[in-house]
Protein backbone atom coordinates (compact mmCIF):
# COMPACT_ATOMS: atom_id res chain seq x y z
CA UNK A 1 0.00 0.00 0.00
CA UNK A 2 1.22 3.30 -0.82
CA UNK A 3 1.02 6.75 0.99
CA UNK A 4 -2.09 9.21 0.18
CA UNK A 5 -1.32 12.82 0.56
CA UNK A 6 -3.95 14.58 2.54
CA UNK A 7 -4.10 18.45 3.06
CA UNK A 8 -5.51 20.77 5.66
CA UNK A 9 -8.26 21.67 6.73
CA UNK A 10 -10.09 18.43 6.78
CA UNK A 11 -13.57 18.44 6.14
CA UNK A 12 -16.13 14.93 7.12
CA UNK A 13 -15.91 13.61 3.52
CA UNK A 14 -12.20 13.56 4.16
CA UNK A 15 -12.09 12.14 7.49
CA UNK A 16 -14.32 9.30 6.31
CA UNK A 17 -12.18 8.12 3.54
CA UNK A 18 -9.18 7.08 6.08
CA UNK A 19 -8.97 4.01 7.67
CA UNK A 20 -6.86 2.72 10.40
CA UNK A 21 -3.72 1.72 8.63
CA UNK A 22 -3.35 3.89 6.38
CA UNK A 23 -0.17 5.93 5.72
CA UNK A 24 -0.45 9.61 4.67
CA UNK A 25 1.64 12.68 3.86
CA UNK A 26 -0.45 15.95 5.52
CA UNK A 27 0.80 18.92 4.40
CA UNK A 28 -0.71 22.07 5.19
CA UNK A 29 -1.71 24.17 8.38
CA UNK A 30 -1.26 22.31 11.85
CA UNK A 31 -1.90 23.45 15.32
CA UNK A 32 0.67 22.55 18.32
CA UNK A 33 -0.56 21.81 21.62
CA UNK A 34 0.08 19.72 25.04
CA UNK A 35 -0.49 19.80 28.68
CA UNK A 36 -0.48 22.89 29.51
CA UNK A 37 -1.84 25.07 26.21
CA UNK A 38 -4.43 21.64 26.47
CA UNK A 39 -5.51 22.94 30.44
CA UNK A 40 -5.91 26.26 28.85
CA UNK A 41 -8.02 25.34 26.30
CA UNK A 42 -10.27 23.39 28.35
CA UNK A 43 -10.71 26.46 30.92
CA UNK A 44 -11.65 28.67 28.23
CA UNK A 45 -14.41 26.06 26.93
CA UNK A 46 -15.97 25.32 30.48
CA UNK A 47 -16.53 29.27 30.59
CA UNK A 48 -17.87 29.57 27.21
CA UNK A 49 -14.89 31.63 25.65
CA UNK A 50 -13.62 31.90 22.38
CA UNK A 51 -10.67 29.89 21.75
CA UNK A 52 -7.22 31.42 20.60
CA UNK A 53 -7.51 29.75 17.77
CA UNK A 54 -10.13 28.40 15.75
CA UNK A 55 -9.63 24.44 15.57
CA UNK A 56 -12.48 23.98 13.20
CA UNK A 57 -11.47 21.05 10.56
CA UNK A 58 -8.08 21.42 11.98
CA UNK A 59 -5.51 19.22 13.31
CA UNK A 60 -3.19 19.50 16.63
CA UNK A 61 0.33 18.25 16.94
CA UNK A 62 1.18 16.95 20.67
CA UNK A 63 4.74 18.13 20.40
CA UNK A 64 6.33 20.39 22.38
CA UNK A 65 9.30 21.56 19.73
CA UNK A 66 12.63 22.39 21.19
CA UNK A 67 14.22 25.77 19.71
CA UNK A 68 15.13 26.32 16.46
CA UNK A 69 19.31 26.21 15.88
CA UNK A 70 19.97 29.06 13.70
CA UNK A 71 18.70 29.03 9.88
CA UNK A 72 17.03 25.83 10.82
CA UNK A 73 12.76 26.64 11.45
CA UNK A 74 12.28 24.07 14.34
CA UNK A 75 13.98 22.26 16.18
CA UNK A 76 13.37 18.76 16.84
CA UNK A 77 10.10 17.89 17.05
CA UNK A 78 8.78 14.48 17.75
CA UNK A 79 6.08 13.32 19.37
CA UNK A 80 4.57 13.27 22.67
CA UNK A 81 2.37 10.60 24.20
CA UNK A 82 -1.15 11.35 23.65
CA UNK A 83 -3.15 9.76 26.51
CA UNK A 84 -2.15 12.75 28.54
CA UNK A 85 -4.49 14.83 26.43
CA UNK A 86 -7.18 12.35 26.72
CA UNK A 87 -9.19 14.37 29.19
CA UNK A 88 -9.04 17.80 26.92
CA UNK A 89 -9.65 16.02 23.65
CA UNK A 90 -13.41 15.13 23.38
CA UNK A 91 -14.40 18.77 23.90
CA UNK A 92 -12.24 19.60 20.97
CA UNK A 93 -13.36 17.59 18.88
CA UNK A 94 -16.97 19.06 19.94
CA UNK A 95 -15.74 22.38 18.27
CA UNK A 96 -14.93 20.39 15.16
CA UNK A 97 -11.59 19.09 15.62
CA UNK A 98 -10.70 16.68 12.88
CA UNK A 99 -7.41 15.03 14.23
CA UNK A 100 -4.40 14.68 15.85
CA UNK A 101 -1.18 13.27 15.85
CA UNK A 102 0.49 12.03 18.52
CA UNK A 103 2.14 8.56 19.79
CA UNK A 104 0.78 5.62 21.78
CA UNK A 105 -3.50 4.45 22.71
CA UNK A 106 -6.17 6.48 22.87
CA UNK A 107 -8.92 6.17 25.78
CA UNK A 108 -12.25 4.62 24.86
CA UNK A 109 -13.90 7.98 25.45
CA UNK A 110 -11.44 9.45 23.48
CA UNK A 111 -12.04 6.44 20.64
CA UNK A 112 -15.67 7.53 21.00
CA UNK A 113 -15.43 10.97 20.75
CA UNK A 114 -13.70 10.40 17.31
CA UNK A 115 -16.31 8.10 16.14
CA UNK A 116 -19.14 10.99 17.33
CA UNK A 117 -17.80 13.91 15.64
CA UNK A 118 -16.04 12.34 12.92
CA UNK A 119 -12.28 12.80 13.91
CA UNK A 120 -8.77 10.57 12.93
CA UNK A 121 -5.95 9.98 15.55
CA UNK A 122 -2.58 9.80 13.22
CA UNK A 123 0.55 8.13 15.09
CA UNK A 124 3.87 10.01 14.15
CA UNK A 125 7.15 8.13 14.56
CA UNK A 126 8.39 8.33 18.09
CA UNK A 127 12.78 9.12 18.16
CA UNK A 128 12.99 10.29 14.84
CA UNK A 129 12.13 14.30 16.25
CA UNK A 130 14.77 15.70 14.15
CA UNK A 131 13.60 13.89 10.69
CA UNK A 132 10.27 15.01 11.40
CA UNK A 133 11.31 18.62 11.66
CA UNK A 134 12.31 18.43 8.13
CA UNK A 135 8.68 18.32 7.08
CA UNK A 136 7.88 21.75 9.08
CA UNK A 137 8.24 24.48 6.53
CA UNK A 138 7.66 27.47 9.00
CA UNK A 139 6.46 27.59 12.31
CA UNK A 140 5.25 30.51 14.59
CA UNK A 141 3.71 30.98 17.87
CA UNK A 142 0.07 31.46 18.04
CA UNK A 143 -0.80 31.48 21.49
CA UNK A 144 0.50 31.30 24.93
CA UNK A 145 4.22 32.08 23.95
CA UNK A 146 4.75 32.15 28.06
CA UNK A 147 4.51 28.37 27.76
CA UNK A 148 7.39 28.19 26.10
CA UNK A 149 7.88 24.69 24.05
CA UNK A 150 4.29 24.22 25.21
CA UNK A 151 2.76 27.31 23.43
CA UNK A 152 0.48 26.72 20.87
CA UNK A 153 2.25 26.97 17.51
CA UNK A 154 0.95 27.47 14.16
CA UNK A 155 3.10 25.04 11.83
CA UNK A 156 3.09 24.76 7.98
CA UNK A 157 4.14 21.27 7.27
CA UNK A 158 4.85 19.25 3.42
CA UNK A 159 4.64 15.23 3.21
CA UNK A 160 4.67 14.96 7.05
CA UNK A 161 4.59 10.92 7.06
CA UNK A 162 1.79 9.56 9.54
CA UNK A 163 -0.22 6.36 9.86
CA UNK A 164 -3.75 6.40 10.48
CA UNK A 165 -4.11 4.74 14.23
CA UNK A 166 -7.97 5.82 14.86
CA UNK A 167 -10.38 6.32 12.31
CA UNK A 168 -13.77 7.66 12.69
CA UNK A 169 -15.37 4.25 12.36
CA UNK A 170 -13.38 2.93 15.44
CA UNK A 171 -10.65 1.15 13.96
CA UNK A 172 -7.81 0.98 15.87
CA UNK A 173 -4.04 -0.24 14.10
CA UNK A 174 -2.84 -0.71 17.41
CA UNK A 175 -5.24 -3.72 18.36
CA UNK A 176 -5.01 -5.25 14.69
CA UNK A 177 -1.63 -5.14 15.13
CA UNK A 178 -2.00 -7.08 18.02
CA UNK A 179 -4.84 -9.49 16.90
CA UNK A 180 -1.87 -10.00 13.72
CA UNK A 181 0.94 -10.85 15.86
CA UNK A 182 -0.83 -12.91 18.12
CA UNK A 183 -0.15 -16.39 19.58
CA UNK A 184 -2.70 -18.98 19.30
CA UNK A 185 -3.42 -20.59 21.99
Amino acid sequence: MGERRITTPFDDVLVESLTSGDRVLLSGTIYTGRDAAHKRLAELVAAGQPLPVDLSGQVIYYVGPTPAKPGRVIGSAGPTTSGRMDAYAPALFALGLKGTIGKGLRSPEVVEAMRKHRAVYFGAVGGAAALIARCIKQARVTAYPELGPEAIYELQVADFPLTVINDCRGGDQYAAGRRAYACAP
